[in-house]
């Protein structure tokens, strides 16, 4: 199910709190200079959200590809656990972008995506609704498309 707006603003803000804002604060020892740093953050947020939500598909990749690279540094792709599909951020991402840096998905990431069960990601290949990648698991951009496809049956 698509997240709000609201529901991604605040899943953002939290986000960015938890793993940027709190260890800055924790390294500079408590300095007031945090505090601003929160409140544009929160202004920022919504913009985000709006992009990510209701933006062009240009902007919204954007949006997604700076978010995740400076909330999930790494050297390797970008790999989330499962349950992260699940999040708000998790879901605008599967809708706006897909799987960000992999072409093919596991049935258990792909039904995380989705809001379903592997099996009913299994069923779904079965029947063409899904396109398998060759390499095995199912294409990132068929459960996007997917997704895509229930957003626009449920408005």
């Amino acid at each position: 199910m698509a997240s709000s707006p609201e529901e991604l603003t605040e899943h953002l803000i939290r986000l960015i709190d938890i793993r940027l804002l709190d260890p800055l604060e924790i390294l500079v020892d408590g300095h007031d200079a945090i505090d601003p740093l929160r409140a544009v953050i929160r202004e920022r947020a919504r913009s985000w959200a709006t992009t990510i939500v209701s933006g062009d598909d240009r902007a919204a990749a954007g949006v997604v590809m700076r978010a995740i690279s400076t909330l999930y540094p790494g050297d390797g792709p970008f790999d989330p656990p499962i349950d992260w599909w699940r999040s708000p951020f998790g879901q605008a991402v599967a809708r706006r972008v897909g799987h960000p840096s992999a072409e093919s998905v596991s049935y258990a990431v792909a039904g995380a995506m989705l809001g379903i069960t592997r099996q009913g990601v299994h069923d779904l290949v079965s029947r063409d609704k899904l396109a398998r990648h060759p390499e095995g698991g199912v294409r990132s951009a068929s459960v996007r498309d997917r997704l895509l496809k229930e957003g626009t049956r449920r408005a």
